[in-house]
């Protein structure tokens, strides 16, 4: 093999691995982003919870004054009654006692739904809060290890760029250019295997020729349709 195409070889290997930490370091943000979201959920699940929680003990509050105001006017009314000597007037006051005596067995059911809904929702949160501190220690751990996980990324990353550079530094400046063209335009597969003819990385046969001065290995030869730099595989 032609010694500028070993050196290729390894500057494409090089390349390649660059290029897939830079991918995996750009992912990294995203997947922070995506435990962080994890969490509000988590969090926010909790909060409704407790905000629900919050406005059936309210309303029972509510209820419970509404309950006092009947019975202080329940109160008031069986004094005047007792008070009047007229008898339609009593018959009256009894209707109205009797109207709130009603009202007050309609919220006293009303309080006794809101208190069945309050301990549900007292028996939800506290799983919820349980889920919710398991959730917290998990996104801690997975942060933390994406957290390690970028320092060695980033370590490696600078090893392998100091390493590009120095097998660069070997390379002729007009074969690199053009190496590094084809690593832009073609992706990350630019030094490619020549098979029965076939360029590996277009998969279109290249003219006999060509093909013959790929197996001689006595110069860098381009794929005559890709333009990618050929070697024999055999």
């Amino acid at each position: 093999m032609h010694p500028e195409l070993e050196q290729l070889l390894v500057l494409q290997d090089r390349q390649q691995k660059i290029k897939q930490i830079q991918t995996e370091v750009e992912t990294l943000p995203l997947q922070k982003k995506s435990l962080e979201a994890q969490l509000a959920a988590s969090v926010a699940g909790v909060e409704m919870l407790k905000q629900k929680a919050r406005k059936v003990e309210m309303d029972r509050k509510k209820l419970e004054l509404d309950v006092g105001t009947r019975t202080e006017s329940i109160s008031r009314l069986k004094t005047q009654q007792y008070q009047t000597r007229k008898n339609d007037e009593f018959q009256a006051i009894g209707h109205e006692i009797e109207r709130y005596e009603n009202e007050i067995r309609k919220i006293e059911d009303e309080e006794l739904e809101l208190m069945i809904e309050a301990d549900k929702l007292k028996a939800d949160l506290g799983v919820e809060e349980k889920k919710a501190v398991t959730v917290k220690e998990s996104i801690a751990r997975q942060t933390a290890d994406l957290d390690a996980k970028s320092k060695t990324l980033e370590s490696r990353l600078e090893e392998l760029t100091k390493e590009r550079a120095e097998i660069a530094g070997k390379i002729d400046e007009d074969l690199l250019g053009r190496f590094e063209r084809l690593f832009k335009s073609k992706g990350d597969a630019v030094v490619v295997p020549l098979e029965h003819e076939v360029c590996t990385g277009c998969h279109m046969k290249v003219t006999t020729q060509t093909a013959h001065r790929v197996k001689a290995g006595k110069e860098i030869v381009s794929c005559d349709n890709c333009g990618r730099i050929l070697y024999d595989a055999a």
